[in-house]
């Protein structure tokens, strides 16, 4: 089977330098560590309460960094490009007991970059529109609450990175 979905994808400028912004954005999430799982098919309780304990804004952690700017390095080109795979396995379990499907997206994906202008920007695919695909309420409506919460964290970052920016001039 083959269909072709919609999804809609956010492109943002923000007012902070790259470096500043990546700084605060990398501070506001939790880590997420494989030991956070252990133990988790006999004490999913206490699995549950370390990952709850390793949250970050908006309840969300950071899974990887991958310093796409850096493999730039390759063609002689270095750039300032990050993709940060983040999200909360406790969030993604509530969509996939209703859809496992829904793991094909959780964790989400966000880039950060430099572009040619020096402006920092910001990239994702909005997850209510990755998740809506699947066509049940339950999975859309966490969909949309990862909106917020993407939003507010990208919100959040920005706000401190240009706080500590207008506080050095």
């Amino acid at each position: 089977m083959e269909r072709k979905i919609e999804v809609r994808h956010i492109s943002l400028e923000v007012k902070a330098g790259f470096e500043r912004f990546t700084q605060k954005f990398e501070e506001s999430l939790g880590r997420f560590e494989p030991a956070l799982l252990k133990g988790i098919g006999t004490d999913p309780a206490a699995a549950e309460q370390r990952l709850k304990a390793a949250e970050g804004e908006e309840g969300l952690m950071l899974f990887n960094i991958q310093d796409h700017g850096a493999l730039l390095n390759i063609y002689g080109t270095p750039g300032k490009a990050r993709q940060y795979v983040l999200g909360n396995p406790l969030i993604a379990a509530t969509m996939t007991r209703h859809d496992i499907r829904a793991a094909l997206y959780a964790p989400l994906r966000v880039l950060v970059y430099e572009a040619a202008d020096h402006t920092t920007r910001v990239e994702f695919d909005q997850p209510s529109s990755l998740f809506g695909q699947f066509d049940n309420p339950e999975v859309t409506a966490v969909g949309q609450s990862l909106d917020s919460k993407l939003a507010n964290l990208i919100r959040i970052a920005a706000t401190g990175a240009e706080k500590a920016q207008s506080n050095r001039a």
